[in-house]
């Protein structure tokens, strides 16, 4: 890494669904967390073709969940992604000081890279968005440079992570991001080697059966699982092999019980619990095994 640059934060994570009502009525009844539709954000000024329903913003703790409905995303007459049966979660978006500093670092390291519309810009502007081909990256990432976007909760003055549990659920913040893989060394190349991330424990993470590096990028913790044969991490990597799935966030909470009997009252299954940790069935919880848990990982440098 040559060039100076700096991932500053995570944008956001990118969650791609069929119908953006129905997530938006799942995270406010269970995790409290009402949406914006992106709409908002382009009163009062022309976009031309560029779509202005595609999306819903849901400020999330210290997360700010960007939710896409692929059939609304259409540029010029051709749909952007593809559509999806039921949600699930796909690309992270970061924020970076000198972000064509990051495009070079990633090209350097050999990481195929594309824009998004040769090059577009955001909302019809002036701010070029580059992203990782997943082939060589194992995941979609996107970078673009830092901004004050209007539906970012983070941007409010003297904003922190909360100081209290947030929420009917207790959250305080997102302990990690799930990236599951059978190609650890891509995936860690991509985070480490060219966006500065660096690596902070390595072990098993039995609740979900892999072996887990955790890379710690930004002001967020990633971590890079290799699930085991016969686990349910397993059947959903397959989804999208032989690129990396973005499987889950994993949630520290004040109160386990608490989060649990929330949970329950909203008909949320729990797929398995430890003393410490549980995770969400997906067929109840909008697609994703979502974690809450009561521990940070080891290492963690914003404790």
């Amino acid at each position: 890494m040559s060039e100076s640059f700096r991932i500053t934060r995570m944008y956001h994570p990118s969650f791609h669904a069929p119908d953006l009502g129905e997530v938006e009525d799942w995270f406010e009844r269970v995790f409290g967390c009402p949406s914006t539709n992106i709409s908002e954000t382009f009163k009062g000024r022309e976009t031309g073709s560029y779509p202005t329903t595609y999306s819903t913003f849901t400020p999330m703790a210290d997360v700010l969940m960007d939710t896409i409905a692929p059939t609304l995303y259409v540029l010029n007459g051709v749909q952007q992604y593809a559509s999806v049966d039921k949600p699930h979660l796909k690309t992270i978006g970061w924020f970076a000081e000198n972000s064509e500093g990051v495009y070079r670092s990633l090209r350097g390291a050999g990481i195929a890279m594309v824009d998004q519309y040769a090059p577009r810009s955001a909302g019809g502007g002036a701010m070029p968005l580059y992203f990782t081909v997943p082939e060589s990256a194992g995941l979609r990432h996107e970078v673009l440079p830092d901004f004050p976007f209007a539906l970012d909760h983070r941007n409010a003055p003297g904003w922190t992570p909360a100081a209290a549990p947030e929420g009917p659920l207790g959250l305080e913040r997102c302990a990690f991001h799930t990236l599951l893989t059978d190609n650890p060394q891509r995936a860690l190349h991509t985070l480490v080697d060219a966006l500065g991330g660096r690596v902070i424990h390595e072990g098993r993470d039995e609740v979900i059966g892999a072996a887990a590096s955790y890379v710690s990028l930004a002001d967020s913790l990633l971590q890079v699982a290799v699930p085991d044969q016969g686990t349910a991490a397993y059947a959903d990597w397959t989804t999208t092999a032989p690129d990396d799935t973005y499987h889950s966030l994993t949630w520290k909470v004040a109160d386990l019980d608490r989060a649990a009997e929330h949970l329950k009252f909203q008909g949320v299954g729990i797929r398995s619990r430890t003393a410490d940790t549980l995770v969400t069935d997906p067929d109840t919880s909008i697609g994703v095994p979502w974690g809450f848990t009561t521990r940070l990982v080891p290492g963690d440098p914003r404790v």
